[in-house]
């Protein structure tokens, strides 16, 4: 039986150079045949997660139970079995924790890029684990936003709030996780629809976050980068229709897929914050070799050609980048537009830029004449070493 478990191990290494996976855990995340633990080729203490309540392997049945079984510090890895998981996972602890859905033995080579690819369309459900909720803003004003969210990364319940208007909830003296991963898993909230209210999938505040081969569905406020936030999500799929990017901390998106379900606002809604308040900062969105599509599930009556605008301003120092990143015709030729009739103007506080934009709302011609044109030496500061460094809590290693 070692022996051949040695032998699963070894098969699994040797197919460690896929595209789309990471080799450091690519071992672990395989499926494995029938009788064999789920956790070879894993990284010592990983506890194991499935859905099946009859699993003899499985420590858990949920998500959440698995993260509160932690202790605040220290590495922690958890390996999610094939399966859908409803729940809101909630990350407090401020040690580093990976999570990793499991993905077909059958077929490394294809589990995470062909439905990510940036000449594929893409899918809500493309991975094997999917975590998803049912929460949504029911009364403006008597919830957060962040009470809808389905994953969040915060090292407390005050620190993960929102709150409204261009300055937010208050500043909290508080640090998160220093180091959340998560691997091929689809998070989604399934409370949305086209006219529903805030259905938050992600809040990821006082904490550093990066995610890898994964999907994120809703409709209106999908993403949330909060404050004192950095987040890092690479060959993924966003889905969408109102400021379904927001935020006020930093996040980079690389080689990712922004599905518009429909449209309102803009795609991005971004904060800022003085640089007198904070010296140097990089605040803002920055989208990089990615991709802009009406998704394959939009809403007909709501998205129609030239209906989209790339970004609106949350506060007047916002700051949002598009990177040689290809825009289908849901793109609105002006591309930005004032947050609100309140608030009908841009101002030149607010940072909006485009490099080498492609395809039929790619064409920078009509754009407001406040936004910036980025020529190629000036791209050159709009880079993800120059945004967030080389920080370890990035798997540049992942195979895209």
């Amino acid at each position: 039986m070692l022996a051949n478990a040695l032998t699963v191990v070894l098969c699994l290494a040797s197919i460690i150079s896929v595209d789309a996976l990471s080799p450091r855990y690519i071992a672990c995340q395989s499926q494995k045949p029938a009788g064999l633990s789920p956790l070879l080729g894993c990284p010592k203490g990983t506890i194991y997660v499935s859905q099946n309540v009859s699993d003899p392997f499985a420590k858990f049945h949920s998500v959440q139970e698995a993260v509160l079984s932690l202790p605040p510090t220290g590495h922690a890895t958890i390996l999610i079995g094939a399966g859908e998981y409803h729940e809101t996972v909630n990350v407090t602890r401020t040690g580093p924790l990976t999570l990793l859905g499991q993905v077909p033995a059958s077929s490394l080579k294809s589990v995470a890029r062909p439905k990510f690819s940036l000449s594929t369309p893409p899918s809500p459900t493309s991975n094997l684990v999917q975590i998803y909720d049912t929460k949504y803003v029911k009364v403006q004003g008597l919830m957060d936003d962040a009470e809808s969210a389905v994953l969040v990364v915060a090292p407390s319940f005050n620190a993960s709030l929102i709150g409204a208007g261009p300055t937010g909830a208050p500043l909290q003296p508080l640090s998160g996780s220093s180091d959340f991963r998560a691997y091929n898993i689809d998070f989604a909230n399934r409370a949305a629809n086209y006219s529903i209210s805030q259905a938050l999938v992600t809040d990821i505040s006082y904490a550093n976050a990066s995610f890898y081969g994964c999907s994120f569905a809703s409709y209106q406020d999908t993403w949330y980068t909060g404050r004192n936030a950095s987040t890092y999500v690479v060959d993924s799929a966003i889905f969408g229709q109102t400021d379904y990017l927001f935020g006020f901390g930093t996040a980079w998106f690389q080689n990712v897929i922004l599905a518009n379900r429909a449209c309102g606002g803009g795609i991005v809604a971004w904060k800022g914050t003085n640089l007198t308040d904070a010296p140097g900062n990089r605040y803002g969105a920055y989208i990089s070799d990615s991709k802009i599509i009406r998704s394959p599930d939009a809403n007909a009556t709501t998205l129609t050609n030239g209906l989209c605008y790339l970004g609106r301003p949350w506060n007047d120092l916002a700051t949002t980048v598009y990177l040689k990143t290809y825009m289908d015709e849901s793109i609105r030729p002006a591309g930005w537009t004032p947050f609100s009739s309140s608030r009908p103007t841009i101002f030149n506080t607010t940072f909006y830029a485009e490099y080498n934009s492609t395809g039929p709302g790619g064409n920078m011609t009509a754009r407001i004449p406040i936004e910036h044109i980025l020529t190629a030496e000036e791209s050159e500061e709009f880079t993800l070493q120059k945004i967030l460094g080389r920080p370890e809590w990035i798997d540049f290693e992942y195979l895209f």
